[in-house]
């Protein structure tokens, strides 16, 4: 009765069923093993975060570049502070309101983006204190450039003067005629009244919508799998009954039932 397995047909049928399986086990396995480096990523943050608060700060140049185990340890700068900027449409437990950025120029020639503190309501220069004279020394957690769309950062262009949408030294170097650090720091301490900004995670650590997606890309694959083995024994199972009732005779169409019957190898005999 399932001699048909070995036509041509049933050939390619089978390999493609035996194909398609391991490929969506594999692909279903990559995808989970994705989201549990992300929950472990999520964990590391949330221990690191803890240790970054209570950790020494130590000077910003030992610390560069940042990335995943530097973001959001304390560093120190020295330096003058020179050109202020606002950064507009930023929250801060639920409000609305803006950041006060500063930059300050370092001993190396290059400025490093301070966020001295965030105001609410709309980003007015006259509402934003001005920033210390003289030399002085900054302590705050290290963050890494911003990318518009990430975190809550906007994208919006044709900003007035002095403002800008991102703390990114990208678009920072083109305000200012010397360099930029390709970072920036928020103070332990909001300056002159102002609340302090705290630090954020890491781009890709944490349990975002990117984390959910990997897990939802699991059960979708092991869905498919199933849904191979579901549609292989049905169309298994529709081929033997056919050619049963063909043998009895209970197929109306004569031909289709010799066919399918010497296809099988089986004696059309009724």
């Amino acid at each position: 009765m399932y001699r048909f397995l070995l036509t041509p047909r049933w050939w390619g049928i089978n390999v493609l069923a035996l194909l398609a399986v391991p490929f969506c086990v594999f692909m279903g396995s990559w995808q989970l093993s994705r989201f549990e480096a992300r929950v472990q990523e999520h964990r590391t943050a949330t221990v690191q975060a803890a240790s970054n608060r209570t950790g020494a700060a130590r000077p910003l140049d030992r610390l560069l570049p940042v990335d995943q185990r530097t973001s959001g340890k304390r560093a120190t700068a020295t330096g003058r502070y020179d050109r202020q900027l606002l950064v507009p449409d930023r929250e801060l437990d639920g409000r609305r309101g803006f950041y006060v950025l500063t930059l300050l120029r370092t001993g190396s020639g290059k400025a490093l983006p301070v966020v001295r503190g965030w105001l609410p309501g709309t980003a007015d220069p006259a509402k934003a204190p001005a920033p210390p004279r003289g030399e002085v020394t900054v302590t705050g957690a290290l963050q890494a450039s911003e990318t518009p769309g990430d975190n809550g950062v906007g994208g919006q262009g044709g900003l007035p003067a002095g403002q800008t949408g991102a703390i990114s030294a990208a678009s920072l170097v083109n305000l200012v005629p010397y360099g930029v650090y390709d970072a920036w720091i928020t103070l332990d301490r909001g300056d002159s009244g102002m609340r302090a900004v705290p630090a954020t995670a890491p781009d890709n650590s944490g349990l975002d919508l990117k984390a959910f997606q990997n897990l939802g890309y699991t059960g979708e694959w092991f869905v498919f799998a199933g849904f191979v083995v579901f549609m292989w024994f049905r169309l298994v199972r529709r081929e033997a009954e056919y050619l049963r009732d063909a043998e009895l005779g209970l197929v109306p169409d004569a031909g289709r039932a010799e066919e399918a019957t010497a296809e099988a190898g089986t004696p059309t005999g009724v």
